[in-house]
């Protein structure tokens, strides 16, 4: 299955300036899921990180990772969001960060479930430029009511 930014945003509660996916070149529900993340000098985060020399905050390469797993959550599901939920970052694991993002690159997020228990998600995940790893984590996410 792919996805496009409306289909994206359809699944995802995040908009702008947050969300951090623009397509899913591929998602297989219950199992894995790559999705790209397109990186320009026009974001808002490269004013200040760091005016001399771009560099995407690590953190916001695991938010993207996280948005994709939410995003193959939400379609192994079968649901959407909605009012009366948010799906929450809960934990991360394993945490590492390999290779500086800049501006120009195509951020590829490939995340996998690796399991579900309690309606906790946990899922296996790494960020790539070509062919070179990013970042990579265990990341843990859960459905709640609000």
């Amino acid at each position: 299955m792919k996805l496009n930014i409306k289909q994206i945003l359809d699944t995802l509660p995040h908009r702008y300036p947050f969300i951090l996916v623009d397509k899913v070149l591929s998602l297989v529900p219950n199992e894995n899921i790559l999705a790209i993340k397109n990186v320009t000098i026009n974001e808002e985060f490269f004013v200040g990180h760091f005016p001399y020399y771009p560099v995407m905050p690590g953190v916001l390469i695991i938010e993207a990772l996280a948005q994709t797993a939410g995003i193959l959550s939400f379609k192994s599901m079968d649901e959407k969001p909605n009012d009366d939920s948010l799906y929450f970052f809960v934990g991360i694991d394993n945490c590492r960060f390999k290779h500086p993002v800049v501006p120009g690159d195509t951020l590829k997020l490939n995340v996998s479930i690796d399991k579900v228990r309690g309606g906790v998600w946990k899922y296996l995940a790494q960020a790539h430029v070509e062919n070179t790893i990013c970042a990579e984590a265990t990341l843990m996410c859960a459905l709640k009511k609000i």
